[in-house]
């Protein structure tokens, strides 16, 4: 898949989360979304998509997204990240979660199954 077309799918399926989750009780805003070509430098290099609670920011890693069940997985993936707490995310990580056992990864990963709601 190449840029522009991750673009234009990423924008339909984004509003279908947002209508089917509903918004954020943490957030005033919904998330941007922001497409980027080359992972950071010290995360790992297949990274394919990551949530910023600090700047509200969905950054999907476009070069690492090989079909449109990937990118709507990491979209649903990404957005439950949007839904919970981030003081809870921290206090999971400080608990000594790591990130197969941490409560809020693995409610991530469930809902992933629900992708082909967003196709």
């Amino acid at each position: 898949m190449n840029r522009k077309e991750i673009s234009n799918q990423a924008v339909q399926v984004y509003n279908k989360l947002v209508n089917y989750y509903g918004e954020s009780k943490y957030h005033e805003t919904l998330p941007d979304i922001n497409l980027e070509s080359k992972v950071h430098p010290n995360d790992p290099q297949d990274l394919i998509g990551e949530y910023c609670p600090i700047y509200n920011e969905i950054t999907l890693y476009w070069k690492n997204i090989p079909s449109t069940e990937v990118l709507i997985r990491v979209l649903v993936h990404e957005y439950q990240h949007y839904l919970q707490s981030p003081s809870w995310m921290t206090r999971y990580w400080n608990m000594g979660h790591e990130y197969s056992t941490h409560p809020y990864e693995v409610h991530a990963w469930n809902e992933e199954e629900n992708w082909v709601k967003f196709v």
